[in-house]
């Protein structure tokens, strides 16, 4: 699922402002023609910048994303990426963990099946819910979106 979808109109391959607030997501130039224009920009952008969790164990995650829960989401704020750093740091079972759980930009077809899904989906800003890949549970902080 999604691994025969490459970018095929990935202009902007050089590095682009990373502190961007909210022209990343616009344009809707490159889409693969699933879904169309969104307002949010969410499912039309061709790279996304995300942090992620990722645990072996359901339970493990869930323990995390509590963490996140209890400090920030269930008072409506966005988590901090300092802060969700800490929490990849501790809980992530990923060699990014140690970078905070740190992908850095990633083009569509790159990352697989529900991950990829997940990461295009969420909001800059926001926290996935937790989910299940075929390399475990995770959960994505989305940093940013472009084209």
């Amino acid at each position: 699922m999604g691994k025969d979808s490459k970018p095929k109109d990935a202009k902007g391959k050089g590095k682009q402002a990373a502190g961007s607030s909210g022209g990343d997501d616009g344009g809707g130039k490159g889409g693969k023609g699933k879904g169309g224009k969104s307002a949010d920009g969410l499912g039309t952008c061709t790279y996304v910048k995300a942090r992620h969790v990722l645990c072996e164990k359901q339970g493990k995650i869930n323990e995390a994303y509590k963490k996140l829960q209890d400090g920030w989401l269930d008072n409506g704020d966005k988590v901090p990426p300092a802060e969700f750093a800490k929490v990849a740091q501790e809980y992530s079972e990923c060699p990014s963990g140690k970078k905070g759980g740190d992908l850095g930009w990633f083009p569509r077809g790159k990352m697989a099946g529900p991950f990829q899904e997940v990461a295009f989906n969420t909001p800059v800003g926001a926290v996935s819910a937790p989910f299940k890949s075929t390399h475990g549970y995770h959960f994505i902080l989305c940093e940013g979106r472009k084209n």
